[in-house]
């Protein structure tokens, strides 16, 4: 993280984890009376989107901190339950719907610590089988460098059997992370793509070699781990390089050791498509065959995404067979045509899910 203004809510500045975070930073923080304020200063920059990977606002969630995944309609959804714990990213990926998702986007770490521990705290209590995680606002671990918050997640996760937390990242960052007691209830997930989309996209985060090795790490500690092809962009010569991530990957992962993986193809509210080309002049991304899907995201055509999930997919069974595998946010009928089956036939996709967790990380029934 590249921070250069450090900004406070006024209500939460005796927050003992501020000067943790400021001194982390080398940065004075600067107490504002809202949020307007940080948003002033982020959208008088040239490039606001930028600009707000730069201005870290300190503040307390005052809604929920566990929230279900914004699933739409017509769409298989995981049943996935976010842990709000910040909002935002320091990386720079070209295709990141947060930079149109927030109005300005500034990075935001949530400081009540206390009220997240109290509400995981219930939904342990309900002694369920649920599955959380910290990287649908943000990356999971940007904020190693600065914050205990995913060790102290990782403790409270590690007290109970029925709930998995699952930390996503495009980082290396899990130096303080490898020695502790997770007792396999914290999954270690990294986003993958082919080498050569990391590179023209994904500004700022590690290469695909790079996470894969990380992970490698990770698995030796006895994590549990998952991986995410998503998005996964159809350009032409691309399906070779997917195919190659897929061999690399099972190359350094034993694949006993992975929860699941997922495939989901590029998709974007059309507000996204200017953003883009304006902050990444030249990008032929936005420029694919695209169609208007039935939730309003442009989306490439159905045969190209199937044909794309097909050939990963057959790709992955061959070498993990029993791995649990899942499209993100398709159809019955691309799933029937890109895996042989749809998931209501098997419990719906969230009972897959839970099982895989179950079953690998070692969850209660």
């Amino acid at each position: 993280m590249k921070i250069e203004a450090l900004f406070v809510d006024s209500e939460s500045a005796a927050e003992p984890e501020v000067e943790r975070i400021s001194t982390a930073l080398g940065l004075v923080p600067r107490p504002v009376g809202s949020a307007r304020e940080v948003f002033a200063a982020v959208q008088a920059a040239p490039d606001p989107v930028g600009a707000g990977k730069r201005m870290l606002y300190l503040t307390a969630n005052r809604g929920a901190f566990i929230r279900d995944c914004p699933g739409t309609a017509h769409y298989t959804c995981c049943g996935y339950r976010i842990l709000h714990v910040a909002a935002y990213c320091s990386m720079d990926c070209a295709y990141c719907i947060l930079q149109s998702y927030f109005h300005p986007p500034v990075l935001t770490y949530f400081l009540n610590r206390g009220d997240l521990a109290a509400e995981l705290q219930v939904e342990f209590d309900k002694q369920a089988t649920q599955r959380f995680g910290t990287g649908e606002f943000t990356d999971s671990l940007i904020w190693e460098g600065v914050s205990p918050r995913n060790a102290e997640l990782i403790h409270l996760f590690a007290a109970q059997d029925r709930c998995v937390l699952e930390l996503k990242t495009k980082t290396t960052a899990i130096e303080r992370l490898l020695p502790l007691a997770h007792r396999r209830r914290t999954i270690l997930a990294w986003s993958l793509n082919r080498a050569a989309t990391a590179s023209r996209y994904e500004r700022g985060t590690a290469g695909i070699d790079a996470r894969l090795a990380a992970a490698a790490r990770a698995a030796a500690r006895g994590y549990p781990l998952a991986f995410h092809f998503d998005p996964i962009v159809i350009e032409e010569g691309a399906l070779a390089g997917y195919l190659e991530t897929i061999e690399t990957l099972f190359s350094r992962i034993d694949a006993e050791q992975i929860v699941w993986i997922s495939l989901g193809a590029l998709r974007f509210m059309p507000a996204l498509k200017a953003v883009i080309e304006r902050r990444f002049p030249g990008t032929p991304l936005a420029c694919g065959e695209f169609i208007t899907g039935l939730d309003g995201k442009l989306r490439y055509f159905k045969p190209l995404r199937i044909r794309a999930y097909r050939a990963m997919a057959q790709a992955i069974r061959r070498r993990a067979p029993g791995v649990c595998l899942y499209l993100c946010m398709e159809d019955d009928e691309v799933w029937q045509e890109a895996l042989g089956f749809v998931p209501g036939r098997r419990g719906g996709l969230a009972a897959m899910l839970d099982e895989a967790a179950v079953r690998v990380c070692g969850l209660a029934r």
